[in-house]
């Protein structure tokens, strides 16, 4: 089989129904991390210096819905250098099909994460549906911004070097689309949105989307990831969201301290 006939069974594999992963993933950050294994105290490193195509998002003024660099944010993409390890195993494949990864987000400060958890997304949530009571709102925003901790044994998943966010594009070209923007926080960011059954008569573009997001889903699940089932772009390895939803005793990797 061809790496394009390969590539195009990935494109044609639906995503599994996410209900699953979202009840099992609940509770992830009190799930726990093995301090004796090897892994723990393994080094961070420059994602771009292993020839992984990226730009932090937040550190960007080319980042909608924001539009401005936010404080607190790097420009580096740092994580475990297994992560790294294994995103270009990934590319290998992908660039005989013309395909490579390119990165969002990586570790991420401890200040980006409060902006987002504690103002920038409660904001956002509250003004499309003023009527939620405190507990709704905070529920909501958990949904797609883990919330900062100091808390050893219960880190956010970007903040172990353990989580990326990422898509797929043309060897230094154009992203493939995903059917939302990154960062969308609605279900139209669910990993299987394209994939139910009550999704309206589909465009084309919704059909390439689906694909797109198969494809994705498929070649990062088979290098040992697991995918955040409410955002098609979120990616973990060794972390507790990837331990839970793996089944995984304990995580490999606590917060990183680049």
């Amino acid at each position: 089989m061809s790496i394009f006939e390969s590539l195009d069974t990935l494109r044609a594999t639906p995503i599994p129904d996410q209900a699953e992963a979202r009840a099992r993933k609940e509770g992830f950050r009190g799930h726990a991390i093995d301090k004796n294994c090897a892994a723990f105290g393994e080094a961070m490193v420059n994602l771009n210096d292993h020839g992984i195509a990226g730009e932090n998002y937040y550190h960007s003024t080319r980042n909608p819905p924001y539009w401005r660099r936010i404080e607190g944010s790097i420009p580096d993409l740092l994580a475990r250098s297994a992560i790294a390890l294994k995103l270009a195993g990934i590319n290998l494949v992908l660039h005989e099909g013309g395909l490579e990864l390119f990165v969002f987000d990586a570790w991420r400060p401890r200040a980006v994460q409060v902006y987002f958890h504690d103002v920038w997304m409660p904001q956002e949530v509250h003004k499309r549906n003023p009527s939620l009571s405190d507990e709704e709102l905070e529920r909501a925003v958990e949904t797609h911004w883990a919330a900062p901790s100091t808390n050893a044994d219960s880190p956010a998943p970007h903040a172990t070097g353990g989580a990326v966010d990422l898509t797929l594009r043309f060897i230094g070209g154009e992203r493939l689309w995903m059917g939302s923007i990154f960062d969308d926080v609605t279900d139209l960011a669910y990993r299987d949105h394209f994939e139910r059954d009550d999704v309206p008569a589909m465009a084309f573009s919704d059909e390439e989307a689906r694909a797109n997001r198969r494809l994705l889903h498929w070649i990062m699940s088979d290098a040992g990831f697991v995918g955040h089932p409410d955002e098609w772009w979120h990616f973990s390895y060794g972390d507790q969201l990837w331990a839970k939803l793996s089944g995984v005793s304990a995580a490999r990797y606590g917060e990183a301290k680049p």
